[in-house]
């Protein structure tokens, strides 16, 4: 039991994770996951404006820019009892909304189906044959014979050339996978098709936030105003165009990604006993109908699931100072207190202290630090945070929806309702919150629609926007259900100015290290559950699981030069 298997870096993420796993022959029988990039965007917002802080908080991350936004400005929000109109609540939950289902979509066509797609093997297929089952799963119009026989000859073509460009450096040929050619060329061709859908669905929003990635936000409400007269505001023109995205978003999630999803989990129905993690799901909530201070109105509800009870929601304090707590006992960060207590967010700390060895090195010393990132708990308890949570907790509570998607795919599949809790239960859950959101969109959408024409065009509170009216200390919390899971950034503001900043976010729930009781993370437990690898050489089954919970970690460790020096300048023409 002494060969450590590492994988370094875990590549089809955002940002840079090492994991190491100690073999016991063939299975994994200890898994460490480790961030290694270092913290610090908390350092630099302190002394600022809050009002501008989700314009720094969505440089965090280049993938989640949106969430973080959101969550900043609704931390200045919460601090301030700043109630924004219901149109800009609305339009939040469209932008929210739109980041979901684009996200879902790309991450399993371009971040996790090569683990379970063998591209190289779809230059066998039958374009005829892949057809009939295309055709047999849905009724997308790009479904022809000579539509495939065009995909399978520009695959061959990277083939021939030796330069499969953004299918190369996998295990193709590897004996874990199992798809027949034909679903191979399907889902390679939807793979291309997500390329140039995503380029559409983005649009929205520009339309509401003005660019992507980095759209523009607002404390109060949002920054784009309604005017049907003009042409430089939210008018007729540009409502159409949000629905014809909504439209797109529907379309390929009912026709293409459901189909698919459904499919390729047919093949691995032996992962829906694998991967389960710490059994602990975490959700704070989000997609409000009044606003954040009636979550009895969230389309996602808050709660705890402890040890796979779905039959108890436990409620979530977020400013209880017992309740959330980050440990860095196991992280290369120090704590005034010391490293073995947990900080509540408000009380928490940012001060860098790096232990470790110097790379390039062979292992990790585990007993040591051995992450960037920290270790939140809830309760002292490990949490998982992500797609599975939130529909585990909407199927505790009864929502109709979420019953009936969940009980169709395990029917369709052939599997207990304890599969889900799995690496493909948690790759299944994704695909169904997806459809559980983008038809949320069209009554949001819907809502908007008949505000406007009742003559309500507001999208702005004016009311505490000037500091003059704050109190000389305030603290809150923002928090949204992101994509990847709960996003949460808690601010302490005085005299006008950022005092402290925290952000804790779905990696760092998911991709944190060991606890001061010696805890695992969610990574690191799901790969000591039954994960037996076919070729130690070709670890695809650690790929399998830690692809599951689509790790960000540019989300949760954030660069910066530790002597606080300019790394470059990028100079715009």
């Amino acid at each position: 039991m002494t060969e450590r298997i590492v994988v370094d870096p875990v590549t089809r993420i955002e940002g840079h994770l090492r994991i190491e796993a100690q073999m016991n022959g063939s299975q994994i029988h200890q898994a460490y996951s480790s961030g290694t990039m270092v913290r610090g965007l908390e350092i630099i917002l302190r002394g600022r404006d809050p009002r501008d802080a989700w314009a720094f908080a969505q440089r965090i991350c280049g993938v989640c820019t949106l969430v973080h936004g959101i969550a900043a400005v609704r931390s200045v929000e919460d601090a301030l009892s700043y109630e924004i109109p219901a149109n800009a609540q609305l339009i939040r939950n469209l932008m929210i909304a739109a980041q979901y289902v684009h996200d879902h979509v790309m991450h399993f066509y371009h971040l996790h189906a090569l683990d379970w797609v063998d591209v190289v093997s779809a230059l066998e297929a039958d374009p005829k044959a892949t057809s009939d089952l295309a055709q047999s799963l849905s009724n997308y119009p790009k479904s022809s014979p000579g539509y495939f026989s065009d995909v399978k000859r520009k695959l061959k073509g990277f083939v021939e050339s030796g330069q499969l460009g953004i299918f190369s450096k996998a295990y193709w040929g590897h004996p874990a996978y199992k798809l027949p050619p034909e679903a191979n060329l399907m889902a390679v061709a939807h793979y291309l098709e997500a390329l140039e859908w995503q380029r559409d669905v983005v649009k929205l929003h520009t339309i509401f936030g003005g660019k992507n990635p980095h759209p523009n936000f607002l404390v109060g409400g949002v920054p784009c105003p309604i005017d049907l007269q003009s042409d430089s505001a939210i008018n007729a023109k540009r409502l159409s165009q949000v629905q014809d995205v909504i439209d797109q978003m529907m379309a390929f999630v009912d026709q293409v990604y459901i189909p698919d999803t459904l499919a390729i989990a047919g093949f691995y129905k032996d992962w829906g006993s694998r991967g389960e993690g710490v059994g602990n799901f975490l959700c704070y909530g989000d997609f409000p109908e009044k606003g954040m201070n009636d979550p009895a109105t969230f389309l996602i509800p808050s709660g705890v699931i402890l040890n796979r009870d779905l039959s108890t929601l436990h409620d979530v304090d977020m400013n209880a100072a017992d309740e959330i707590q980050e440990y860095v006992s196991h992280s290369w960060y120090d704590y005034s207190g010391g490293k073995d207590q947990g900080l509540h967010p408000y009380e928490g700390e940012t001060e860098l202290n790096y232990t470790g060895p110097e790379p390039p090195y062979e292992h990790l010393d585990v007993e040591q630090p051995y992450s960037w990132l920290k270790s939140p708990r809830w309760k002292g308890q490990p949490m998982e945070v992500g797609p599975l949570a939130r529909v585990l907790t909407l199927y505790a509570k009864g929502h109709e929806q979420t019953r009936d998607l969940v009980g169709m795919a395990l029917k369709t599949l052939d599997l207990p309702v304890e599969a889900l809790f799995s690496t493909l239960g948690r790759t299944a859950a994704r695909t169904l919150e997806t459809k559980i959101i983008v038809d949320a969109m069209q009554t949001w959408y819907d809502n908007l629609v008949v505000n406007i024409k009742a003559g309500d065009t507001r999208t702005f509170n004016e009311t505490l926007w000037e500091p003059s009216r704050w109190p000389s200390e305030a603290r809150g919390v923002g928090y949204s259900e992101a994509p990847r899971g709960g996003l949460a950034h808690w601010i302490v503001i005085k005299n006008g100015k950022i005092a402290n900043y925290q952000a804790v976010v779905p990696s760092t729930w998911n991709a944190g290290p060991r606890d001061t009781q010696g805890q695992p993370g969610p990574y690191e437990a799901a790969l000591q559950d039954n994960h037996q690898l076919h070729d130690v050489t070709q670890p695809i089954e650690i790929l399998r699981t830690v692809h599951s919970f689509d790790p960000c970690i540019a989300c949760a460790v954030h660069v910066t030069d530790p002597d606080g020096e300019e790394l470059m300048q990028i100079d715009v023409v």
